[in-house]
């Protein structure tokens, strides 16, 4: 009876020790969600466009977004966004209806399109203010440690100070 106990209080700690492990993660929205939040709590917009066959893509979600300490940081200072750059339902944001237009496999809906300024390149993230202004999309892999300055220095704004981000990344000092 007692190894009955001692087995089940070993699981119940097993389970809380994983739990705690994985941490926070992003609570991804979306579009009109993310835009109806702003709109009554402005804050920046994290846009990650993907595509279901990136593996790049879920390496990224694998990796970055599902770091605590990022996931935490985009949580308390963005309205996050996972849009599939191929999706097929129309998507009305910020005053446009955007749609796919094309019925074959792999072809780009608008949005995602508009988001990246026409290069399509996945994973890629957008980036817009709480009204709505793309402020700019970064395409590629980024790994949490590559992520963490370039989140701070769109929440600190420092775009709009023309300070460029490899010199803020000089300073920059890592919560990881």
């Amino acid at each position: 009876m007692k190894s009955i106990y001692l087995t089940i209080l070993y699981v119940v700690l097993g389970i809380s020790y994983v739990s705690a492990q994985q941490g926070e993660k992003v609570k991804w929205y979306t579009p009109a969600e993310a835009q109806e939040l702003a709109s009554k709590a402005p804050r920046h917009i994290l846009i990650d466009v993907y595509t279901d066959w990136c593996g790049w893509c879920k390496t990224m979600d694998a990796n970055t977004f599902n770091n605590p300490t990022i996931a935490k940081y985009i949580n308390e200072n963005f309205y996050p966004v996972k849009f599939n750059a191929e999706s097929k339902e129309p998507v009305t944001f910020a005053g446009h209806t955007f749609v796919n237009e094309s019925t074959a496999p792999q072809s780009v809906h608008q949005l995602a399109a508009a988001l990246l300024n026409g290069q399509m390149s996945y994973p890629s993230v957008a980036y817009l203010t709480g009204k709505l202004e793309l402020i700019g999309p970064v395409p590629g892999y980024l790994t949490p440690a590559q992520i963490e300055p370039l989140l701070h220095y769109i929440v600190e704004e420092k775009y709009k100070e023309n300070i460029q981000l490899a010199d803020y990344q000089k300073n920059f000092v890592s919560k990881l």
